[in-house]
């Protein structure tokens, strides 16, 4: 493989010295590019662009035509794995994505298949060695993945949901059904990734979106051990280079130490947690992901300059730090207010790495 001309992100994830803050956004092949709508309709429709490789390719590199970002991610979704399971997904217009086949009960589990990768997600690894190729060495590719819980909750529920009722009364009226779910999806996650890796992914991300909507105790039960057992069987290693493994979870304030605890390199943070706070109770273990609100983005530049310059002074000095937005770009701010974002990491970090 060709040797990396800018490896600052993956630096960072291991703690590693650098010369600036590295930054990459969530969401950053997405609907707040004109270029990525253009290619979108080109595709005909969402899914049919997630399983194009030279499409997927297209929009992952995009973003970085127009900024000095620090890492491409995989153009994908994180319900690919259900999908593949045969819950046959479709997305409506302005409702997201729904399932024709969710799952109810016991039987509906049974039944799921562990897809193979390099079989039913043959696309995605075909994603990731196109973009890996076409990425010539300049930036780390990161592959990824919805954690056990955050796919379980769009496969009982049946799409997006605000109560999660479903999931819920199945965690607590039924939870043998829901535990045997999530096991038979962190075994997935681990095949899934793994291929990714495989495939040429330099660093790997488990989104879990939905892990704040659970109390402390069932976080751990329902959330936590599925993506520890997922860390724990991940290829951390790979044609002599460290893979590095971020945890995100939303929401997430109150359960830092206990997801520094997984054997993670690195915990992503949402907008709603101080950074230099985070550093005190867990920096000294891990990376730090984040953390900027992205409706920041919606402002004038100087006020995003300084709200860059407020997280960086949070981190302060010291590595382990990859700047990224709390959550995924918004699809209306103006690409330029991104430019403005990612040159002001690189501008403003500086200090902060002699």
């Amino acid at each position: 493989m060709t040797p990396l001309k800018n490896d600052r992100y993956l630096r960072a994830l291991l703690k590693q010295p650098v010369d600036v803050t590295p930054v990459w956004m969530m969401r950053q092949a997405g609907r707040y590019l004109p270029e990525y709508k253009a290619t979108r309709a080109e595709a005909g429709d969402f899914m049919a662009l997630c399983t194009n490789p030279e499409l997927a390719c297209e929009v992952t590199l995009q973003p970085l035509r127009r900024f000095p970002l620090d890492a491409a991610i995989l153009f994908s979704d994180i319900l690919t794995i259900p999908d593949a399971m045969g819950l046959g997904l479709y997305f409506e217009t302005g409702e997201g994505p729904k399932f024709k086949h969710p799952i109810t009960d016991k039987a509906g589990v049974d039944n799921l298949p562990v897809p193979d990768p390099e079989m039913e997600l043959k696309y995605v690894m075909d994603a990731v060695r196109t973009i890996r190729k076409n990425l010539k060495g300049e930036v780390p590719l990161i592959g990824f993945s919805g954690s056990p819980w955050t796919l379980a909750t769009y496969m009982i529920e049946g799409g997006s949901s605000k109560a999660f009722t479903k999931i819920k009364k199945m965690a607590f009226a039924e939870p043998a059904i829901l535990h045997a779910l999530l096991d038979k999806l962190a075994d997935s996650v681990i095949l899934y990734l793994n291929a990714q890796i495989a495939a040429g992914a330099q660093s790997v991300m488990i989104f879990d979106t939905w892990g704040g909507v659970l109390s402390p105790r069932d976080y751990k039960l329902f959330s936590l051990q599925y993506m520890e057992k997922i860390v724990a069987g991940l290829t951390r290693e790979y044609e002599g280079q460290k893979v590095p493994v971020t945890l995100f979870t939303k929401n997430a304030g109150m359960w830092l130490e206990s997801i520094a605890a997984t054997g993670c390199d690195a915990v992503g943070l949402d907008w709603t947690i101080d950074i230099a706070d985070a550093k005190a109770r867990i920096g000294n273990k891990v990376a730090l992901q984040g953390n900027m609100d992205p409706s920041i983005l919606y402002a004038p530049a100087p006020r995003i300059e300084q709200e860059v310059q407020d997280i960086l002074a949070g981190f302060g000095e010291g590595e382990g730090h990859v700047f990224n937005l709390g959550h995924g770009i918004h699809l209306d701010v103006p690409p330029e207010n991104a430019g403005v974002f990612v040159d002001a990491v690189h501008k403003y970090s500086a200090q902060y790495h002699k």
